[in-house]
């Protein structure tokens, strides 16, 4: 702990010295800083030293005065990993070791250690900087330095810790587990546990594995799984091959519910005919005809209200009762509805989403003052809900939003942190991933009045989704400016104008998508400022003539916006102008929404939104939506009415050949 105190002293200081110089310069010499960091660290990045190198003796002074310099020499060493002299990685990590690139060093230069087979000098990083953090690749290559010294015995408790999960293990941990294998510390028993813990956590081809060192039975077992998991629809029609035992019941239960993902109701033809044969727990009956009664409602199929409300009371939920809800308003039977939300939890039924539907029942059911006071509480919300209330009273919108209160003194401390100008500084030259790390971690320790002026200072920075997050993180929602800013101005109304649709509607589809990270990837790949997947990248540009070079078109801001309106404007095309529709096919593609579509005639497309089977997309259109009328309003001074883009859904036109699956977030 003494050596870590000395290590962030020194960093600090250090980096202290090196921004009082720049401060003192004033803002043209970190500018020049930032261009000089700028012209090398591509190069540096690839383990390229030399552009560094070449600098005049002036222009590398600046360099190794910036605040950014630690990510240099970090980047370098990350390059050269393999090469770099120890001596020099040590001392860097000496003197920088606080520092977000620096502990990223310290943990490959540990694994270098360890793939060298130096495995001595790793175990003594380990044991200084990782170990009790749980990181099991970290752990298990330790593991190994003890046995290799001859210290298994140490090991045992946490390698049978590591060996213990229902789930494939890092290779770093296979050395571990044969020693443990070696000394017969794992058996059957332990092989029996951890195939228990593979089947519930549905991990079959492990269990399959793991049952060889067991018994035929257990091999037996696991193969009647991925049977489930594979063909469930064969699996449950050959079941009378099966012995009424509790595996079969659980295997059969796990197959009816992957049928049910595809089709409802055969589900619940096979589980009618499988309950005649089988005595299944209460629990398992619960849990699946609820599980196929959820899915026959998400799909709009026949007889979903009844499937529901026949649930036992023990399989009844708040997601039963909102789809409950979400069936009576797609019938409008306005009765039931008011009924459902009657029976939900009170934090459910105090949502806007169940306010509004609650006044709209009283309404058409002759309660005016009932609904109109409903109405009211609404009114006042800058939400979806709120404008939809708005528009029933014929009220105006709360746009009125007032700037947050900047202490000037507290925004100029914050100003003057080291951490907080590296993380400015990251976000400036392009490494914005890294600089949102930074941020997030320092402003995590503040209190709320100091996120909220932290807030206020990155929206001076231009710094919008660290602005955004930092203000939601605290509850500050009416400073409007801050929470919808309008970066890439000119860039949205062009290509928005190009493609024919409002630049307002592609603002609160950015706003949606990446908070206006240009860097940002979602978990499913989609890329940049309007999250689009690399495919659909690819094909819009194809159809506009733009040049596509895969990343680096979709992380440019100029050329994402382009694409991005461009498919939104074609996601519009195909669904005759409904920006509902074309919202919805944006997040989750056209080829879902056209299955949401009515069959035949029309539905309100306030209760199409409120049916979407997806939550996260049901979410997402209506945030655009929303955001849509306050970006309007921002850039125009002008109130556009929620209702007027919620036109009617119509049922897909027979003659309509689909195009692409693929949907610009899916």
């Amino acid at each position: 702990m003494v050596v870590r105190s000395l290590n962030r002293t020194l960093g600090l200081a250090l980096g202290l010295v090196s921004l009082a110089w720049s401060l003192a310069h004033g803002d043209t010499e970190i500018d020049t800083q930032r261009e000089r960091f700028l012209d090398v660290y591509e190069s540096v990045e690839r383990g390229d030293w030399s552009p560094v190198e070449k600098l005049s003796d002036h222009n590398l002074e600046l360099l190794r005065r910036y605040v950014l310099w630690p990510d240099l020499r970090a980047a370098f060493y990350r390059a050269t990993i393999k090469t770099a002299d120890p001596v020099d990685v040590e001392q860097f990590l000496k003197q920088h070791g606080t520092l977000k690139p620096a502990r990223e060093l310290r943990y490959r230069y540990a694994l270098q250690h360890a793939s060298r087979g130096e495995l001595a000098s790793y175990l003594t990083v380990y044991q200084q900087f990782y170990q009790g953090l749980k990181i099991e690749k970290l752990d298990c290559l330790a593991l190994q330095a003890e046995i290799n010294s001859g210290r298994g015995r140490r090991i045992v408790i946490r390698a049978l810790e590591l060996w213990t999960v229902g789930r494939n293990q890092v290779k770093e941990c296979d050395p571990a587990f044969a020693y443990l294998r070696e000394n017969n510390l794992i058996g059957p028993a332990e092989y029996a546990k951890r195939f228990a813990l593979a089947i519930g956590a549905h991990e079959f081809s492990l269990a399959h594995w793991l049952a060889k060192s067991i018994d035929q039975q257990h091999v037996d077992v696991a193969a009647e799984w991925l049977k489930a998991q594979g063909s469930p629809e064969e699996f449950v029609r050959s079941h009378r091959l099966r012995a009424n035992t509790a595996t079969a019941r659980e295997q059969l239960t796990y197959a009816i519910e992957r049928i049910a993902l595809a089709d409802p109701l055969l589900a619940q033809e096979r589980w009618a005919k499988l309950t005649k044969r089988y005595r299944f727990s209460v629990q398992q009956q619960h849990l699946t005809n609820r599980h196929i009664a959820l899915w026959i409602a998400r799909d709009n199929l026949p007889g979903a209200y009844k499937r529901l409300a026949r649930l036992a009371i023990a399989a009844q939920n708040d997601e039963v009762l909102r789809w409950r809800a979400r069936t009576s308003i797609r019938a409008q039977n306005w009765k039931n509805l008011l009924a459902d939300i009657a029976k939900m939890s009170m934090s459910e039924r105090d949502s806007e989403a169940w306010k509004y539907w609650q006044a709209v029942a009283l309404q058409a059911r002759g309660r005016h003052t009932a609904a109109t006071e409903t109405f009211e509480s609404l009114a006042s919300e800058r939400s979806y809900y709120g404008f939809l209330a708005a528009d029933e009273l014929g009220r105006t919108y709360a746009l009125e939003g007032g700037a947050s209160s900047a202490d000037e003194p507290v925004i100029a401390e914050l100003a003057s942190r080291l951490d907080l100008i590296r993380a400015r500084e990251l976000f400036l030259v392009g490494l914005e991933g890294r600089g949102r790390s930074e941020w997030d971690a320092v402003v995590s320790y503040f209190g709320p009045d100091e996120k909220t002026q932290a807030a206020i200072l990155a929206h001076r920075w231009g710094w919008h989704s660290r602005a955004i997050s930092t203000a939601a993180s605290v509850g500050q929602f009416d400073d409007l400016a801050l929470r919808y800013p309008l970066p890439y101005r000119e860039t949205f109304q062009q290509h928005a104008q190009a493609a024919s649709i409002s630049a307002t509607w592609a603002y609160g589809i950015a706003r949606a998508e990446s908070l206006f990270m240009r860097d940002v990837r979602s978990s499913a790949g989609a890329i940049g400022l309007m999250q689009l997947m690399p495919a659909t990248g690819r094909t819009v540009a194809r159809e506009i003539k733009l040049p596509y070079s895969g990343l680096n078109t979709l992380t440019d801001p100029d050329k994402n916006i382009r694409l991005g309106t461009s498919y939104l404007a074609k996601m519009a095309d195909r669904y005759g102008g409904n920006r509902v529709l074309a919202t919805a096919a944006y997040n989750a593609g056209p080829h879902r929404v056209d299955r949401w579509l009515p069959d035949s005639g029309t539905i309100d497309a306030r209760v199409w939104v409120e049916t979407i089977p997806f939550n996260e997309t049901r979410k997402y259109v209506r945030r655009v939506l929303a955001a849509e009328i306050i970006f309007n309003w921002r850039m125009t001074g002008e109130t556009r009415r929620l209702s007027d883009a919620l036109t009617v859904v119509r049922a897909r036109p027979d003659a309509y050949q689909p195009a692409s699956p693929q949907g610009a977030s899916d």
